[in-house]
């Protein structure tokens, strides 16, 4: 295996090389427009992502490269844990998607607001905009940016404001306010960008910006973070869902109104009371 990098702003990962459809065509491209691929899919579409989309990879994120075949690469990526492999989250993307890794640099910074502008220079030309959660090695601060390493050896700028240091303390109300900068953002199955996100994804990339690497499914998150009594839970922690017999199928922050959570296919996110049908199958908590 060899190390890359994601060098385009969003790369969806894919079950396998043939399981993006026509419409999924933006999404592919050597220079993907995963908003423009996102606002083309109405519901019905969007759920014949099932079984197709498995996550998305933002703008420098590191990956591990099995096999390469036919202009596509299996990979593994290290920072969404799974429980499908120890070293990090697999699937398949374009190859023309990746890079190499940036260069060493200090102080990790992550986009906390929904996208944001890389610049070639301060207040100069974009290069690219990115998505939130995106995390970046800070090379050095000046007039209000900052120089952030990017792959292939290259560097660009971002203000100061659309950051935060990925090593800063955070507490419950940091990850309900980052939450709710997507209410209203349409369910994307397989989401991680601020162009979609899904259940799970909501919680992997918020707690990314945040500094803490919490795995990218709910099921292994339900696994991993520790539990608590559900009636000990408050916001900022975590509800989990499931069926008699069946694997987790859902998670949401706990909020003051109830829930904040991307609730499903067709629907948007939200923050509200639990449904009936949602406490029925509320099976445990958790904290992070």
């Amino acid at each position: 295996m060899k190390l890359a990098a994601t060098k385009v702003p969003i790369s969806t990962v894919w079950t396998a090389p043939d399981a993006p459809r026509d419409i999924d065509a933006p999404a592919t491209a050597e220079q993907p427009d995963v908003a423009a691929w996102a606002k083309s899919m109405d519901t019905e579409t969007r759920l014949g992502l099932h079984g197709r989309a498995l996550t998305q990879l933002l703008f420098a994120e590191p990956v591990l490269v099995r096999t390469e075949r036919d202009g596509w690469s299996e990979i593994l990526a290290p920072w969404q844990p799974s429980s499908q492999d120890e070293l990090g989250y697999p699937g398949w993307i374009p190859s023309s998607h990746l890079g190499e890794l940036p260069q060493s640099a200090t102080d990790p910074v992550a986009i906390a607001v929904p996208t944001a502008a890389l610049l070639a220079e301060p207040g100069g030309r974009p290069l690219a905009e990115l998505s939130f959660a995106t995390v970046l090695a800070s090379v050095e601060q000046a007039d209000g940016y900052t120089r952030v390493a990017t792959p292939d050896g290259g560097t660009g700028w971002l203000a100061d404001g659309v950051l935060r240091s990925a090593v800063e303390p955070s507490g419950p109300e940091d990850r309900l306010r980052l939450g709710e900068l997507f209410l209203g953002l349409e369910y994307l199955w397989g989401g991680t960008s601020a162009h979609g996100l899904d259940c799970s994804g909501l919680i992997h990339t918020v707690s990314r910006v945040l500094g803490m690497r919490t795995p990218r499914d709910a099921h292994d998150q339900a696994d991993t973070l520790p539990n608590i009594p559900i009636d000990e839970a408050r916001p900022g922690d975590l509800y989990f869902f499931g069926r008699p017999g069946k694997q987790i199928h859902h998670v949401g922050f706990v909020s003051e109104a109830g829930m904040l959570h991307a609730s499903e296919t067709g629907k948007r996110l939200e923050d509200g009371p639990l449904t009936d049908d949602r406490r029925a199958t509320l099976v445990t908590a958790a904290r992070f």
